[in-house]
């Protein structure tokens, strides 16, 4: 079994890696970029697109979804699943349950006994939120979602259940180099990329996303079977699913932190460069750099050389650069589909399998993003297969997404895209705070919601255009959804096409998914298994999460009483589900 390869070295070596040596790239990253005559004619395309989606969209049926018929959103739930929801979700309203839920279990697991705590978590929280404990017991789970018209997105959550001592003497030494551990200086480094004690312990102040800490490369390669069990589980059960891989798994995270250092350097020496030009605060595709005051500035720094050499012809032409063609600029002797470890691709392919590759903390996120839009350049040419995961807390999240479906579009491979609020917000905030560099997280919700949308509204006009762009809405937001159903009607969009997916967490707001699903919309459960005493500490993270959500709104729980009290008048005291009453 073949896997994309690793180079040790790079870490080992403490990731010097040389972006001098500019003349030495190779033709294929010298050639990814276009002349800046191929932007202006996508902004021209767009404009008379604009002309085209009124007609579009008169022309298309309209999608309309009423997510308040009961019978038709809970048909996959027979009784006592509704009140099993229902008793869950108000537990995890009390703050000292939620508090206190760790402990909880510990002594509940004292008293009944290992199996018969097993059982009772079964009928309660971990059925709730957990499909089952390995892949072949998640199957009738899988198939009876599908048969309502939901997919699967397969997330193997086990976590070492470490103590907090334990968890950040692992972070320490993992994101710690040599040279540092003999306390040799390294004042060039930038706080924010570098290991942080107190902030060992990643797994504070996270919803919802599960943490790994690197042991060893052996530990590394029992993770990668994993994803490899849980992509062919996936293509078992579901003729179109989804895995989820992290790549905080698959490696050492000082190679992640030490990577992400150099490519943020690099692209604000290009935001330095380009203030110089006099062309700081536009957004990021907007921003161009000319290369003969490009010349003249970098000759007054020292350097030496000629600038002009470092892009292509049809770029000298046009005597500008944009950033993806800075962005290019990093030393291609190091090739970035080799510096880390990732699932074998073809495997997925294999089996009809996509990639979702989570995003995790700012201060890996960089590296992380660059070498899945590297695996995207690779093998999204025919289809989607892998999605890259954009947190829309992040106050630059609308410059990523428009640099990544732009360089998409060049090289013309398919742009796929998870759209999240994100997990960290209050370990960042804190992080930053303490640590002393600028706070990464949009100021309050109401801005997440509008960079949300706006990541969003740019997708969906890529679409539109009939590029080749893919986007997953993952979201428990019901007017985030109906959002995006009001694009899709004035762009045209039909569910059939497969370009807009839907996605929530297995056991919530199942009022937006089964509709979807219902109504031919490729919708998606994020799926959860595991054994049951290895996944406590996600389930320990799905209440903290859910008695935010659960107090914020009461509309979930009103809307399973709704249907319950329905099925007892009407006398369906013992409803079965039935696959018939599905699509």
């Amino acid at each position: 079994m073949s896997y994309v390869k690793t180079v040790p070295a790079l870490t080992r070596a403490g990731v010097d890696i040389n972006v001098r040596r500019l003349n030495t790239l190779s033709n294929r990253r010298a050639q990814s970029t276009v002349a800046s005559t191929q932007a202006d004619q996508d902004v021209t395309n767009r404009e008379s697109y604009s002309s085209r989606k009124s007609r579009n969209a008169s022309s298309s049926p309209k999608i309309s979804i009423d997510f308040e018929l009961t019978q038709e959103a809970y048909k996959s739930k027979d009784n006592l699943e509704l009140l099993r929801s229902l008793v869950v979700f108000k537990l995890c309203s009390y703050d000292l349950l939620v508090d206190k839920n760790k402990e909880l279990m510990d002594i509940s697991k004292f008293l009944l006994g290992k199996k018969a705590f097993e059982q009772f978590m079964k009928l309660t929280f971990y059925g709730q939120f957990v499909a089952g404990e390995d892949h072949k017991s998640i199957k009738s789970l899988i198939q009876k979602n599908r048969a309502f018209g939901v997919g699967s997105v397969l997330d193997y959550s086990v976590e070492e259940d470490l103590t907090q001592e334990d968890a950040v003497t692992k972070e320490m030494d993992s994101c710690v180099s040599a040279t540092e551990k003999e306390g040799m200086s390294m004042d060039h480094r930038e706080k924010q990329y570098k290991a942080h004690q107190q902030f060992g312990d990643r797994r504070g102040g996270v919803t919802g996303a599960r943490t790994y800490f690197y042991s060893d490369e052996a530990k590394c390669d029992q993770h990668m079977e994993t994803f490899l069990k849980c992509i062919k589980a996936s293509g078992g059960s579901s003729v179109d699913g989804f895995s989820a891989i992290k790549m905080t798994a698959l490696g050492r995270p000082q190679f992640l932190l030490q990577f992400s250092e150099v490519l943020v350097k690099w692209r604000r020496f290009f935001s330095f460069l380009a203030a110089q030009q006099g062309r700081d605060g536009m957004e990021a595709l907007e921003q161009r750099l000319e290369l003969q005051p490009l010349q003249e500035f970098m000759t007054t720094l020292g350097a030496t050389g000629d600038f002009y050499g470092w892009f292509t012809g049809e770029k000298q032409g046009s005597g500008t650069i944009d950033r993806l063609d800075w962005n290019s600029l990093i030393d291609d002797r190091i090739k970035i589909s080799d510096l880390l470890v990732v699932p074998n691709l073809e495997h997925a392919e294999e089996h009809s399998v996509r990639l979702m590759v989570d995003a995790e903390q700012t201060y890996f996120q960089p590296a992380i993003s660059t070498l899945t839009v590297e695996m995207q350049r690779i093998y999204n040419r025919g289809k989607p297969v892998i999605f890259n995961t954009y947190q829309c807390y992040l106050k630059e999240a609308y410059d990523i997404v428009t640099m990544d479906v732009e360089l998409s579009r060049r090289e013309g491979w398919f742009f796929g895209a998870k759209l999240v609020r994100g997990a960290y917000m209050y370990q960042e905030r804190s992080r930053a705070e303490e640590i002393g560099y600028e706070d990464p997280i949009n100021p309050d919700y109401e801005t997440t919601n509008i960079m949300y949308h706006k990541c969003l509204d740019y997708i969906l006009d890529e679409i539109g255009l009939n590029r080749n762009a893919n986007v997953m809405v993952a979201s428990h937001n019901e007017d985030t959804v109906k959002h995006t159903l009001r694009r899709m009607n004035e762009l045209g969009l039909t569910p059939t096409e497969n370009k807009v997916y839907f996605g929530q967490l297995l056991g919530m707001c199942d009022q937006i998914s089964f509709p979807l699903g219902q109504a031919g919309f490729p919708v998606y459960k994020y799926v959860p298994y595991g054994p049951v005493n290895e996944v406590i500490p996600y389930l320990s993270r799905r209440a903290q999460e859910n008695r935010g959500f659960m107090k914020g709104s009461q509309r979930e729980r009103e809307l399973l009483w709704k249907e319950l009290k329905r099925r007892l008048a009407s006398g369906q005291v013992f409803y079965r589900p039935s696959p018939e009453l599905g699509l």
